[in-house]
């Protein structure tokens, strides 16, 4: 004889998936920022060619300000307050030249320790040195007018200036 096994009724589980969000009425030719809520024409809409309507789910005010805050989490391990307090610590300025606004993260190659925040032309011009200190020593020497003469040892040996 088969015994028979009663079923109870039990609690369901949690829903397993994506969440599904509420159909909001957008007017034909307008698109809904998922970020800040704003409804806005899609010619003010950012491009995505993946989407099927061909329009980021983003405006771009918002796309810019995530891909800024996403630039420097993951180029430099930094949150936006940590930049801005840098910033304000070297009071808005590039500590290397003191005249233009500090706006590029200096950050060191090898180790990618952020130094510091510079104008771009002394960042690109630390970069375009190779972050060697002695190369950028030899041309502060060279700017302020100190003549880079190899000294003759011997015939066809010259030994270069410390």
């Amino acid at each position: 004889m088969r015994s028979r096994i009663q079923c109870r009724a039990l609690p369901a589980p949690p829903a397993i998936g994506k969440t599904v969000r509420e159909k909001l009425d957008v007017p034909p030719g307008h698109k809904l920022c998922r970020t800040c809520g704003e409804v806005e024409p899609h010619s003010e809409g950012h491009r995505n060619a993946t989407a099927s309507d061909g329009l980021s789910t983003r405006c771009k005010a918002c796309k810019a300000v995530q891909g800024r805050v996403g630039h420097l989490k993951r180029q430099y391990g930094m949150t936006e307050a940590e930049h801005d307090e840098m910033i304000a610590s070297q009071m808005g300025i590039c500590v290397i030249c003191l005249k233009r606004p500090a706006v590029h993260v200096d950050h060191c190659h090898e180790t990618g320790r952020v130094r510091g925040v510079l104008c771009f032309n002394c960042n690109s011009a630390i970069g375009k040195l190779g972050d060697d200190p002695d190369a950028i020593r030899r041309a502060a020497d060279y700017v302020e007018g100190i003549a880079w003469e190899p000294t003759l040892v011997a015939p066809g040996v010259y030994q270069l200036p410390s």
